[in-house]
């Protein structure tokens, strides 16, 4: 009895609320300034590790920047361990690889990065 006196106040929520917002009242949210810009950033890549607080705060920057990346979880992906070790020679992360293996940071410092990013759109 009380399934059915859910889905009864369910069904009514659902009609009641189709009923009072019509598509031409609602509005967007306007866009912040920042991400209207077209920003160009060259590949991304993060090696992290979910513990990691460095991996962390990188993951923070590039999300809050509209920077797109790939996250490769070292623990989860054995691929990528082996590329972190094998390939690049590094033993921790985060490793950041920007383009094609054009430079590759160990370790995260926004200013680093951002110098990293600029180096490479002058080429």
């Amino acid at each position: 009895m009380m399934r059915i006196l859910t889905s009864v106040l369910l069904a009514a929520a659902l009609v009641w609320g189709g009923m009072t917002a019509q598509a031409g009242d609602l509005k967007q949210s306007p866009l912040p300034a920042k991400s209207a810009q077209k920003l160009k950033y060259p590949k991304v890549i993060l090696y992290s590790a979910s513990w990691c607080p460095h991996c962390k705060a990188a993951k923070e920057y590039f999300t809050k920047n509209n920077i797109p990346f790939i996250n490769r979880d070292v623990e989860l992906d054995p691929a990528a361990m082996a590329e972190v070790t094998d390939k690049y020679k590094s033993q921790g992360v985060p490793l950041i690889v920007l383009g094609d293996d054009a430079v590759v940071l160990k370790g995260f410092s926004e200013a680093r990065f951002e110098k990293a990013v600029e180096k490479l759109k002058k080429k």
